[in-house]
């Protein structure tokens, strides 16, 4: 008889802690849905900004129609350029100082990312002559780029990603760094050409900056390293933006895209690609375009290996299945 107010107040204290347990997890839910919504709200506005259509290029080379992200093998090009105020360049005049395609299959949820040496000695259609690849951007824009990697590979580009340093920069530094593994001491000239940036040899955390100096040094090395190293940081960027951590800052992601970035990638569209982060960080293999340093000219080119050029070709084609295996 003396238990009974014991086990009442025991009832009445557990019924209180559900309470407490249920109206915190739903409040819990309601800031996860409107932070949702309004990362939602953020990214479209920020997605629409950056959107920017090619004129006379309704259906890529080599397709019948345009993809469907959600259903299709698509191929995106990523292309880095230094639109800076004190190069006095405009974006759309710049030489491409980071040139990367990237296939996603869509059946095998992979990835795979080749780096083009800016260097590189191809045919360039705009113009009608062989040149550095980088040129193809100066003298055409973002349209000559595209249709002179589709002419070197052979396959479609569906889709564009122009962004500048700010982007980069700004991209990182919102993650909180990227961890990366430096090859050796490094000194080198910051986004504004000042020599601030030291970094010693080991894994370690890269604020933007510093990821920027790293991704672009060759002096020690060649092109192709320094395409390897550009991998490492988008491979880097991706884990890291794809855990759950670094949800809370996709907002200011968003902002450093807005301002930054083109694209001629629909809000929808990037939507589909979500689905490739349903299971973690996607596959994502890294190919390299084997070649030899040229100088008979004076000028500086980076020679293709034609058999190098059509193994990596093929391998694109068939990733996005347009060839057999």
């Amino acid at each position: 008889m003396t238990n009974k107010p014991t086990q009442k107040k025991g009832a009445s204290k557990f019924k209180l802690f559900l309470k407490v347990t249920m109206l915190v997890t739903l409040s819990l839910a309601i800031c996860a849905t409107a932070y949702g919504v309004y990362l939602t709200k953020q990214a479209k506005h920020a997605v629409d900004q950056a959107y920017e259509e090619l004129d006379e290029r309704d259906i890529p080379n080599n397709r019948e129609a345009k993809v469907e992200p959600a259903d299709d093998n698509v191929s995106i090009l990523i292309l880095g350029v230094d639109d800076s105020e004190k190069r006095g360049q405009g974006a759309e005049h710049s030489r491409t100082d980071a040139l990367l395609l990237a296939t996603l299959n869509n059946k095998t949820k992979t990835v795979k990312l080749l780096s083009i040496p800016r260097d590189s000695y191809v045919y360039i259609p705009h113009v009608g002559y062989r040149d550095k690849i980088n040129h193809a951007h100066a003298r055409g824009g973002t349209l000559a780029s595209i249709e002179t990697v589709e002419e070197l590979l052979d396959i479609p580009i569906d889709y564009y990603v122009r962004m500048n340093f700010n982007a980069f920069i700004e991209i990182i530094d919102a993650l909180n760094g990227v961890e990366l593994n430096v090859p050796y001491r490094m000194h080198e000239k910051d986004e504004f050409d000042r020599n601030t940036v030291n970094l010693q040899p080991g894994l370690q955390t890269l604020n933007g900056s510093e990821a920027l100096a790293f991704a672009r040094t060759r002096k020690q090395d060649n092109d192709i390293e320094r395409g390897k190293r550009q991998q490492e940081v988008i491979k880097a960027v991706a884990t890291k933006a794809s855990s759950v951590s670094s949800i809370t800052k996709y907002d200011d992601i968003l902002s450093a895209v807005g301002s930054n970035m083109k694209t001629d990638m629909s809000f929808t569209e990037m939507k589909s690609f979500f689905s490739y982060l349903t299971s973690g960080m996607p596959r994502i293999d890294t190919l390299s375009l084997d070649g030899y340093d040229d100088m008979s000219t004076g000028v500086y080119y980076y020679k293709l290996n034609e058999e190098s050029v059509k193994e990596v070709s093929h391998i694109l084609q068939s990733h996005l299945g347009l060839s057999p295996e």
